[in-house]
């Protein structure tokens, strides 16, 4: 027969509220450490485990945050991961992760089903530019937070990097090196992310005084293909671009890969994102950081002070009819690679 957490006070000698207290998400009520580690001592003892389930529907709230991203198979978004379930993990909450396949359609049905399951907040990366489904459940009650990209209308608070200022930094140094002539390549234009890096490219130009020249912007996705097809493309005219800049790291994958099948040619590349592997590409002279897992604390703390807010009635995640959400901008690092062959 399994303890009971009256069966663990008996054996700590203590109060069923002390236990309680003790086995409470960290953080909610003080108890002195000496007790502490007699009550955590008897629950290990007794094998006693907390019911997670009928706490829950005491107290209205399950302690899991759903999180939805447009796919796992992305070394950025698992670090982005990876800070969410850390500092979730610190807060006494536990992560349901899912993806969206890069689907509208699959995210509605995803956060339709952590909804079901009565998730506290939900963190999410959005698949696309429509809000309106993420904005009906806020409406609702429920607290929600997106991450690394932004979506129109829904007025959410959002935990992103400053994309814009990333790539104006990125094309500012490969203007400084004395190049004019350089391409923008990959992007989903649907995407805050890929919108906002566009920016920053377009204005470093115009502050160089060079006007931006609409067939040296390769848009169109945000994988690897996508930037095999574009620098081919770029690479077969008769006068390919000195420079390129790079929107993310797939994009950047398929670009070193195309330089490898097409020899002869060796443009320069400054790449948006990094990972264990950029130290490989030889075309690539600066590229910019993100601290994906920073992105992934701050969200997480943002979100556990929206359910905080909602708890307590200091606010409750819904947003006014002309509220605008408050968007967290985090630093972009941006540096030359040390493996760039000269």
């Amino acid at each position: 027969m399994g303890k009971t957490i009256k069966d663990v006070a008996v054996t700590a000698g203590v109060s069923t509220a002390t236990v309680s207290r003790v086995l409470a998400p960290e953080g909610s009520m003080p108890v002195a450490e000496k007790t502490r580690s007699r009550v955590m001592a008897a629950a290990e003892e007794l094998g006693y485990r907390l019911n997670y389930a009928a706490r829950s529907l005491k107290r209205q709230e399950t302690m899991t945050i759903g999180v939805v991203f447009p796919e796992l198979a992305n070394d950025f978004f698992m670090d982005v991961a990876e800070g969410v379930e850390r500092e979730l993990h610190s807060s006494g909450y536990t992560m349901l992760l899912s993806s969206s396949r890069n689907s509208i359609e699959e995210e509605k049905k995803r956060i339709s089903m952590l909804a079901d399951r009565m998730v506290d907040g939900i963190l999410i990366i959005p698949a696309g530019s429509q809000g309106e489904h993420l904005k009906a459940l806020s409406e609702q009650g429920m607290p929600i937070v997106l991450v690394d990209r932004v979506v129109e209308g829904s007025e959410l608070d959002a935990v992103t990097s400053d994309n814009e200022d990333g790539t104006f930094r990125l094309t500012k140094s490969l203007l400084e090196d004395g190049f004019r002539s350089i391409a923008f390549v990959g992007g989903e234009i649907t995407l805050s992310s890929a919108r906002e890096r566009l920016s920053g490219y377009t204005r470093a130009l115009a502050e160089a005084g060079i006007k931006p020249e609409p067939s040296l912007i390769c848009l169109g996705g945000m994988k690897m293909q996508d930037g095999y097809e574009r620098m081919k493309n770029l690479l077969q005219r008769p006068e390919p671009p000195e420079a390129m800049v790079a929107v993310n790291l797939m994009v950047h994958l398929g670009m070193e890969r195309c330089l490898l099948d097409m020899k002869g040619n060796e443009p320069v590349i400054a790449g948006f994102d990094v990972s264990w592997f950029t130290p490989f590409f030889p075309a690539c002279r600066y590229i910019a950081s993100q601290d994906a897992v920073g992105m992934g604390r701050r969200a997480s703390r943002r979100i556990i002070e929206k359910i905080q807010e909602k708890r307590t009635g200091t606010g409750n995640g819904i947003p006014s009819e002309n509220s605008i959400g408050r968007i967290i901008r985090l630093p972009v690092k941006v540096s030359r690679s040390n493996n760039f062959r000269e």
